[in-house]
């Protein structure tokens, strides 16, 4: 992607449907939300595995955002986080679709947590860091890793869902009635959650922030961070599919 953020309209024209702008007008939306999907491809990035480069991610939200665009209408004040969500989808669209997380990896992290969890039945308890290292033969920076890949496939599991339910709500609903029901969904289902919770899933949606950002915000260890990030999906995750 070039400075202009150039985009080849004609595949978009494919991909998109009719425009409902004539290009220089999608050309001036598009650059006004570029730095949306800058901060999404940020945040992604350190869960993409080098699998694509920035400028791919970049291009692919920037196609997500036409659609977005194309669907929605005029922009408003509250076009920002309906388009979050489906420039967040295009790129994770991708990144699945090239299968950006090695499956020896999956397996790695599988393993590890069932480790975990036959430790905690031992235990009768949630194990601490140290019994886990001592518990599992892995080192600190091992074990680092793992709860990062941990909390980052609990969040394509809700992005997933999140992403699916919005595109369910679309069949015979404008845009406007779409990003309402869908925002009222959210809003209950962060309501389920413990205050720190609904603060990690709010920076990391709304405000765009990596894990390892949350961490420096909230002044929290990174893995402290990853454990409240889970807890607070599965939580969400459950409200949601319950209302699926």
């Amino acid at each position: 992607m070039n400075a202009n953020c150039a985009i080849d309209y004609r595949y978009a024209a494919d991909q998109g449907g009719a425009a409902l702008f004539a290009p220089g007008a999608e050309q001036k939306w598009l650059m006004q939300y570029l730095p949306l999907v800058k901060r999404i491809v940020s945040q992604l990035a350190l869960q993409a595995n080098q699998v694509l480069d920035r400028e791919d991610m970049e291009q692919i939200g920037l196609m997500g955002l036409l659609e977005c665009l194309r669907r929605y209408g005029t922009p408003d004040e509250q076009f920002g986080r309906f388009a979050a969500l489906r420039v967040r989808g295009a790129i994770l669209d991708e990144l699945r679709r090239q299968d950006w997380r090695p499956r020896q990896v999956r397996q790695q992290t599988h393993k590890i947590r069932d480790a975990i969890r036959q430790l905690a039945r031992q235990l009768g308890r949630v194990p601490q860091e140290e019994e886990i290292l001592r518990a599992i033969g892995i080192s600190a920076k091992d074990y680092q890793e793992f709860l990062q890949a941990d909390a980052c496939e609990a969040i394509e599991s809700l992005d997933e869902l999140l992403q699916n339910g919005h595109e369910g709500f679309t069949c015979g609903s404008s845009a406007v009635e779409d990003r309402v029901l869908k925002e009222r969904l959210l809003t209950q289902a962060l309501s389920q959650l413990s205050e720190r919770e609904r603060l990690v899933l709010t920076l990391y949606y709304q405000h765009e922030l990596s894990l390892k950002e949350i961490a420096l915000v909230l002044e929290l260890s990174d893995a402290r961070v990853c454990q409240l990030s889970k807890q607070a999906i599965a939580k969400a995750s459950r409200y949601l599919n319950e209302r699926g």
